[in-house]
């Protein structure tokens, strides 16, 4: 037996009243009628199947049916019966049982005469009132079919948007993984670079021992200052964040260059760029990388050996960025093992600017160019 749940108890209650309250009134028009102890059973019987309608509405607005051919006191359960096959079910099928329940009231009208209205007037009014209820069911359902789709359309929307911000998400985090390679090996391998001489000479004098383990500990400092500032672009709004410096670009060129010196790193440098305070920021912050990525790799695997920089451009032709260094001997180990993803995020930052890439090595030299187009 289905269990009746609350949200149907609340319905039966309603239709017990309701229904209940029309067919009584139906039952009292009828009193005093040969036929009264029918009518009675038929109230009944016509009370059940209006309650069948709310799980079987088909089965039970045409149990209905048949009984109003019985008894007038069956109209208000047949009525309802099929408006509720108007609202639930496909148009067909709510046809035909609007045109059996027409067909019952003629029935009904030939046995048992409506003193008070002719029978024509009659059978308009029954044609009426169903094409009435079955045009109202119909709007219904158009209109709870057009909320289902509505809702199911807006939770799609919902999903699709959840989506999009994982995938904005995971791109974020790959960005943020570039930058921490960008940022953190440049500092490190000027650090390593520091640490290798006090390494291999150790008989240096206390000061410049002094010296080089000062440098050291700066070092380390300034890569926990820029982790933590990679670590901060997490909270990165449209906005720059207080206590986050902005990206570096090619006006910062200079101090890069003196740092790489710095660390004992022969590097040479060659500006031909006209109007770089009209290059955008996007551009250099790009270059600024490209060219922090050749020296970190000229440290790494061909430490000691000269570096050339040159940087070329004007607004309307593309920025050239060339970095170039002599090839190690063969067989040296890098003085800092590299992770081998530097060039392949370097490649996807410069493309994402609209440029193009490119290292080989070629005549005893190891050559990373770039060319970013510079919108005049």
């Amino acid at each position: 037996m289905r269990k009746i749940q609350p949200p149907y108890l609340v319905a039966v209650v309603g239709v017990l009243l309701g229904m209940g309250a029309l067919t009584a009134v139906s039952l009292w028009a009828q009193a005093g009628h040969p036929t009264w102890g029918l009518d009675v059973a038929v109230a009944v019987a016509s009370l059940a199947a209006a309650v069948a309608q709310l799980w079987w509405p088909t089965s039970g607005a045409l149990v209905a049916t048949l009984l109003a051919t019985l008894s007038p006191v069956a109209t208000p359960a047949a009525s309802m019966g099929a408006l509720q096959v108007a609202q639930r079910r496909r148009f067909p099928v709510a046809a035909a049982v609007a045109a059996a329940g027409m067909a019952a009231h003629v029935v009904q009208g030939l046995w048992r005469p409506n003193s008070g209205i002719s029978l024509g007037w009659w059978l308009l009014l029954i044609c009426a009132a169903y094409g009435a209820l079955i045009g109202w069911g119909a709007l219904a359902r158009s209109r709870r079919a057009l909320l289902i789709s509505l809702h199911e359309r807006a939770r799609r929307a919902e999903a699709e948007q959840g989506r999009q911000v994982a995938e904005a998400r995971m791109a974020e985090r790959r960005r943020l993984a570039s930058e921490m390679h960008d940022v953190l090996a440049h500092r490190l391998s000027l650090v390593a670079t520091h640490a290798g001489a006090l390494e291999y000479r150790p008989d240096s004098s206390p000061d410049k021992i002094a010296r080089a383990a000062g440098v050291v500990r700066a070092g380390v400092h300034q890569a926990l200052e820029e982790l933590r500032e990679v670590i901060n672009l997490l909270h990165e709004q449209d906005d720059q964040p207080d206590g986050l410096e902005p990206r570096p670009g090619l006006a910062d060129l200079p101090g890069l260059i003196a740092d790489a010196r710095q660390a004992g790193q022969s590097v040479g440098l060659r500006e031909e760029v006209t109007e770089v305070d009209a290059l955008p920021a996007a551009v250099s912050w790009t270059a600024y990388r490209v060219v922090q990525e050749g020296l970190t790799n000229a440290r790494k695997h061909a430490p000691g050996r000269q570096v050339e920089v040159l940087l070329r451009g004007a607004p309307g032709m593309p920025l050239l960025i060339d970095v170039r260094n002599p090839l190690p001997p063969s067989g040296t180990v890098p003085l800092v093992p590299g992770s081998g993803l530097g060039l392949v995020g370097l490649t996807e930052r410069v493309r994402l600017a609209g440029g193009q890439l490119d290292h080989h090595s070629t005549e005893g030299e190891f050559r990373l160019q770039a060319r970013i187009p510079w919108p005049a």
